[in-house]
């Protein structure tokens, strides 16, 4: 579904049927007030761009929000793990490096 700021996220939910106003973050979910969802983090959230860049099935992604400059701003915090080679994964748009190797001609530089 579109977030509120026209980017494509698997994780956004809105319901606007007949009159209705409801959206959420199905991925961050319900938080106390401090580190709530709102529609605003959409705007920087790395989720949908992580979600382009890797379609791995065995990667799941967990998200939270957390507090900048002395609580005034708020970012979304993204960590992911492989089921599959069952470690952490350092860097979400490329992946474990496990489960989707690179071809040989990828891999090394001819001489």
């Amino acid at each position: 579904m579109r977030t509120p700021n026209g980017i494509e996220c698997a994780y956004f939910y809105g319901n606007y049927f007949r009159g209705r106003s409801v959206e959420e973050c199905r991925l961050i979910g319900r938080q106390a007030p401090p580190r709530n969802w709102t529609p605003k983090l959409c705007l920087t959230c790395p989720v949908p761009g992580i979600l382009r860049a890797n379609a791995c099935p065995n990667m799941t992604l967990r998200a939270e929000v957390q507090s900048r400059l002395l609580g005034l701003s708020k970012v979304v915090k993204v960590s992911a793990y492989c089921t599959l080679s069952k470690q952490i994964v350092d860097e979400p748009h490329v992946g474990c490096g496990q489960c989707h190797p690179l071809p040989p001609a990828f891999g090394e530089e001819e001489s």
